[in-house]
Parts: C-alpha cells; sequence; structure tokens
C-alpha cells in the first residue's frame, strides 16, 4: 500500500459519510443483488448466498473527490472478480454499470474492476458497515476517487458502452482516477 497521498488531497483520520439523498434502510432479509447485462449467466444473490463465498480482506487507502483522503481502510469482502466468474460476461462486455439503492449509479470500466483489490464490502475497519457507509454491501475500488465506491449496491450491469453514472452524468469524470486529478469532465 502506498502512503503517497495524491495531488490535491489531504489526510484525515476521520471516514465522512457523504451520501446524495436518504439513506435507505435496508431489510437485510429481502436485500437482492441482481448480476445481470451482457452475460452468459444472469443471476440474483441474498444475503445468505453472499456469505457462503470466500471473504477476502484487504488493506486500502481511500480518496474522495472533496479531497480527503483516509489512508488506512480495513475491508472485508468478496472479491469483484468472483461476480465476474459466475457472470461469465461476454467478449463486447468492458465496461459495467453499478447500481444502488435510492436511484444512484456509477460506471467502471472492467478492467479497473478487476484488480486484485476490488471487492464488494460488507465489514469496514472490524465492523459491519453502517447505514451510512453502504449497510449491507459496498463496492470498494482502491483506485478510483470514492464516488466510483458506490454503497448500498443492488444491481451490477455488464455492458457493451461507457454510460454515464449518476454523477457521471452531472459532470463528474468518466473514469475517476485520483492520481490524474480525474473530478470533472
Amino acid at each position: 500500500m502506498s502512503e503517497e497521498i495524491p495531488p490535491g488531497q489531504f489526510v484525515t483520520e476521520k471516514f465522512p459519510a457523504l451520501t446524495f439523498g436518504e439513506i435507505p434502510n435496508i431489510d437485510i432479509e429481502k436485500w437482492k443483488l441482481k448480476i445481470t447485462g451482457n452475460i452468459n449467466y444472469p443471476f440474483t444473490l441474498n444475503w445468505t448466498d453472499i456469505q457462503k463465498y470466500k471473504m477476502i480482506k484487504t488493506t486500502t487507502p481511500f480518496h474522495c473527490i472533496t479531497q480527503w483522503s483516509r489512508m488506512v481502510n480495513h475491508w472485508e469482502g468478496i472479491p469483484f472478480k468472483k461476480i465476474y466468474e459466475l457472470a461469465k460476461p461476454k467478449p463486447e462486455a468492458i465496461y459495467v454499470m453499478i447500481h444502488s439503492y435510492g436511484g444512484y449509479s456509477t460506471n467502471l470500466d472492467l478492467q479497473t474492476l478487476l484488480e486484485e483489490n476490488v471487492i464488494l464490502a460488507h465489514i469496514h475497519d472490524g465492523s459491519i458497515l453502517s447505514p451510512e457507509h453502504g449497510y449491507p454491501l459496498r463496492l470498494v475500488v482502491p483506485d478510483r476517487y470514492g464516488w466510483k465506491s458506490a454503497k448500498w449496491i443492488s444491481k451490477i450491469e455488464f455492458t457493451n458502452n461507457n454510460l454515464p453514472g449518476f454523477w457521471e452524468s452531472r459532470g463528474y469524470h468518466m473514469n475517476g482516477d485520483y492520481w490524474k486529478e480525474e473530478r470533472f469532465s
């Protein structure tokens, strides 16, 4: 893990929760994660299904577009790569749209999501995610600004086209690489 701070960022020990709209009240017994799009095997997972998969632990920084960085975050969850392996996307499906409760979405290229440290996390710093931080499951994409680490995920959609998500359609950069300061388009 690099201790270098990306350009334009400052370090904090806090982990602020920035959210657009209401924090959803999710009933874990009814929660579902749909895997869909241009794939060979669409499927839906419930919380019991999620718990059956091998979990990994990763320690990563978290860099927010609002310029704060928290350098040490301990996450636990399912590697995104596991979802990829189960879904078997078609070769032309090189992008992914992540959908969340409340209408939020964000786009990512598949290559970024297949990095070893990208996970669907349910634990942060040894505790189950709080509702404001994405309970029950959030995507963690350590190599991108925080808005790409969508909270409260409900659907993973493999696509052929790089379509803008919620913030991207409002002027945020399509890629969000913090080393390149890709904050806005």
